[in-house]
């Protein structure tokens, strides 16, 4: 259960009304929005990941997009975020719990996992692999785009956002990460 309402679109005046009744007429409204609403500065600033993921879609393509994003949510451990890409992997044709990856995929998935456990320590090696494939104007958007999405992990996560209905079906393919077990 979420530790802030999840507000109705009858509970919101003012500028999270004109939000919520945007997102209302597009049927885009999921409990993360839900709780953003509560402010409508903080939603608009989370909702400036979907810019950084547009663009990553550019530079990436859609299935790596979704396959990074997918690595950083599932070592984020952030229930929420890694049923929507487990589905969105689905989407592909692909077994989320199967996953081989191309060489490219693998500088990808390595770069988002390594840069969840521990930022300061992604390493050159890994960092030259990705320069093999991508030029700085890229890596930009590459790295701006995994910030944007361990922010939005990190707020479904400690407020414990409700897993959308839609995800309900999956909700037992989401194994959380236990990397962090050991951490003191």
């Amino acid at each position: 259960m979420a530790r802030i309402k999840l507000l109705e679109q009858n509970e919101v005046t003012g500028a999270e009304k004109e939000r919520y009744d945007e997102l209302a007429g597009r049927n885009a409204v999921t409990n993360m929005k839900r709780g953003l609403l509560n402010d409508a500065a903080t939603y608009d600033a989370y909702m400036a990941w979907y810019t950084s993921w547009n663009r990553l879609v550019e530079v990436i393509g859609e299935k790596d997009a979704i396959l990074y994003a997918h690595a950083i949510s599932t070592t984020n451990s952030c229930q929420l975020c890694s049923l929507f890409f487990i589905s969105d992997v689905k989407g592909l044709g692909l077994d989320p719990a199967n996953l081989v990856y191309d060489e490219k995929e693998q500088v990808l998935t390595e770069l988002g996992r390594s840069i969840v456990k521990d930022p300061t320590s992604v390493s050159d090696e890994l960092f030259g692999k990705l320069k093999s494939f991508f030029n700085d104007q890229e890596i930009v958007v590459i790295v701006g785009f995994a910030g944007q999405m361990i922010a939005t992990n990190n707020f479904n996560s400690v407020l414990k956002i409700d897993v959308d209905q839609r995800l309900l079906p999956i909700i037992n393919e989401f194994k959380p990460a236990t990397w962090r077990e050991n951490i003191k």
